[in-house]
């Protein structure tokens, strides 16, 4: 359990200093915000910071910060440490720099931020991943909630071939479409309050749980490295119950990059970007960036760390098989072990609410996303909801095809975990430039650290992985410290080129 605690003093602790450190770099002011100089009634709405916090947090929290920390938690008691350290100088410092920047530029979404610090070149790519990527997104977001509800609340199969399945898939899809069309204050923003209230009491009910059950939570210092209590995995062949070791899944699974992919949301999320830039549209003041930006990603990070640690108390107690597969399942163990059938179920349906959230807000900004590219009108709700038609034909495409193939999911994930990191370094290039651009250079290393490592770990796991080129590890290892030298040595010298052009134009 020490580790644990050490853990929350090191995310909270730092983000603290890490934040106010943030903040200070970009320097927010009282100049007069998008939702003021641009407001329509409809994206462009001034509401206030605890919403503004609250709507964030909720479009940036999906499954990710539950379900990857459950699996992840199999690498042993590092995720303690791990999970705080890359929350508070990689995501939280992405998600506030990302929308600060989109803030300032105008309520500009992310592609516009990526279109006005880079290169034609790295704007086209970065539309078609990033609405590649958003498509994923509201396709695994309207699966994960739609299963767990099916299984977990109503007591459904959750087969492919049940009526019953695809009725829940299409209460999620209505939601969708709703949330996506209509002005952001008159859905979003009335119904998140009460989204809100579930997902808080989803994870405090845990986190206080942890400590009142007395949850098993190995340390650092202590022998993980050999089979711990009544942790365990079946064997697939025989039936037969076999001892875990976290100290062997560490070795086997390689930590890195695999860790780092699977704990996204907890730790780093591009698809972040795509959401901040939302919120960017209704913040009365720039000071209120901090708390909205960089403080609800630290939540985030809260959100992953005790999933994980409840999903180590599960296994350690021999209440559910160490399986990363199971993961879903596990959600539901946790919450009945913990809470008890009624507070259960609540807070299973805060784990619904989690997904359903940024499902809705990634297809809205994929929604406006594709509208300020190519200048669509998006003013009378007919056009919008042609817009969305369109979009929605192909998340229904995308989402039959996880249904119905045995495989399907299990692809569809892989692509977005990886996806989902990747685009972050599209973020971080922005960034990077922001800051050669506004006299900011000699904080560019805030960037490009964590900017450095995700260029290694994503095409690290890329090359090696079953979905991408399947180079040995050995090699992928190599592959992935060149790509990363050849991100942070083109951002550098790309970045000098263009303040030193800014500045003799002036």
């Amino acid at each position: 359990m020490a580790t644990f605690v050490i853990g929350l003093v090191i995310l909270f602790g730092g983000a603290a200093l890490y934040g106010k450190f943030c903040e200070k770099v970009f320097g927010p002011d009282d100049r007069e915000t998008p939702a003021y100089s641009k407001q329509d009634g409809v994206d462009y709405v001034p509401m206030r910071c605890w919403k503004n916090s609250l709507i964030n947090l909720l479009n940036i929290a999906g499954t990710g910060p539950i379900l990857g920390p459950i699996q992840g938690i199999l690498f042993g008691p590092i995720a303690f440490i791990t999970i705080p350290i890359g929350n508070i100088i990689g995501g939280a410092m992405h998600d506030y720099f990302c929308g600060m920047i989109c803030l300032r530029d105008g309520g500009t979404q992310m592609s516009a931020m990526i279109r006005k610090y880079s290169n034609k070149g790295i704007f086209t790519i970065y539309n078609i991943f990033v609405c590649l990527l958003l498509l994923l997104v509201g396709a695994v977001f309207i699966y994960t909630p739609g299963d767990i509800a099916a299984t977990g609340i109503f007591n459904f199969d959750g087969a492919a071939t049940s009526v019953s399945t695809w009725v829940i898939y299409g209460v999620i899809f209505v939601y969708y479409l709703i949330a996506t069309v209509f002005p952001i204050d008159a859905i979003i923003g009335r119904i998140y309050p009460i989204f809100g209230a579930i997902l808080m009491f989803s994870a405090i009910g845990v986190f206080i749980g942890l400590f009142v059950k007395g949850y098993p939570l190995l340390n650092l210092w202590d022998d993980w490295q050999t089979p711990f209590m009544n942790a365990f995995t079946v064997d697939a062949a025989s039936g037969a119950q076999n001892a875990f070791s976290y100290g062997d899944y560490f070795d086997a699974n390689h930590f890195i990059p695999i860790f780092f992919i699977t704990v996204a949301c907890g730790i780093l999320s591009g698809f972040h970007s795509t959401q901040t830039a939302i919120i960017s549209r209704t913040m009365k003041s720039e000071r209120q960036g901090r708390n909205t930006f960089y403080n609800m990603m630290v939540l985030e990070g809260f959100i992953a760390m005790v999933w994980a640690a409840g999903a180590m108390g599960v296994y350690n107690l021999g209440l559910q098989e160490v399986n990363a597969s199971l993961a879903t399942g596990t959600v539901g163990v946790i919450c009945k072990n913990l809470l008890g059938s009624v507070g259960g179920t609540i807070a299973l349906i805060g784990v619904i609410v989690l997904p359903i959230t940024s499902g809705d807000t990634a297809l809205r900004a994929l929604r406006l996303g594709i509208a300020d590219a190519f200048h669509l009108d998006q003013s009378s709700k007919s056009k919008r909801l042609g817009l969305s038609a369109i979009i929605f034909a192909l998340v229904a495409v995308i989402l039959v095809f996880a249904k119905f193939n045995a495989e399907g999911f299990n692809i569809l994930w892989r692509y977005f975990a990886w996806s989902n990191q990747t685009l972050s370094l599209f973020a971080f290039l922005g960034i990077s430039i922001w800051m050669f651009e506004n006299g900011k250079a000699k904080f560019v290393w805030m960037p490009l650290i964590p900017g450095a490592w995700y260029a290694f770990v994503t095409v690290t796991y890329i090359a090696n992985a079953q979905i991408g080129f399947h180079i040995p590890w050995n090699i992928a290892y190599v592959v992935g410290v060149v790509a990363a030298v050849a991100y942070v040595a083109a951002i550098i010298i790309y970045g000098k080129k263009r303040a030193a052009k800014l500045h003799a134009s002036l």
